[in-house]
């Protein structure tokens, strides 16, 4: 195995077991409960975690493994900005915890918030220079992930 590739490899399990610990974290012990859409962008993470643990019990097949972890990655990156533009109010939320209301009579605007999440999508809890932790997630997670790909494809031995 090259070393670019043992170094994407480490990497493809360093950005989603620290961004889940950050996550985990924030919740445990800073108070913030997650949304419906931050639950998207840690299922992407728990999900590159497992190629990733098989790329190093089986380093054969590191580089499919670490790209498809890279690509998992990239998903919860994608999941992360696209909640930071739900956040800004760029985008319209696909989830009832950021449904808009308009056009409903009362009963469905009571069914609709009875059964949906106590924490909006829409509400930013935490932010870091004006970035939302959903922004910051989509940052991290899509340099991440193309720094795990640049560093998986870098020096690719030809075969003949």
């Amino acid at each position: 195995m090259s070393r670019s590739l043992a170094q994407a490899r480490l990497l493809a399990l360093l950005v989603p077991a620290a961004l889940l610990a950050g996550a985990w974290g924030s919740q445990i012990w800073g108070g913030l409960i997650p949304c419906e859409m931050c639950w998207w962008q840690r299922y992407a993470h728990l999900a590159a975690l497992v190629p990733v643990a098989i790329a190093f019990a089986a380093p054969r097949n590191a580089r499919l493994l670490v790209l498809l972890a890279a690509l998992a990655i990239a998903t919860s990156g994608a999941i992360g900005f696209y909640h930071a533009g739900v956040e800004a109010g760029i985008f319209q939320g696909l989830t009832q915890c950021s449904a808009s209301s308009s056009g409903l009579t009362g009963d469905e605007l009571l069914k609709q918030v009875m059964n949906s999440s106590m924490i909006r999508c829409t509400d930013v809890q935490w932010s870091l220079f004006g970035i939302s932790m959903a922004g910051w997630n989509g940052i991290v997670s899509i340099g991440g992930a193309l720094t795990i790909v640049w560093l998986s494809l870098r020096n690719r031995r030809v075969r003949s």
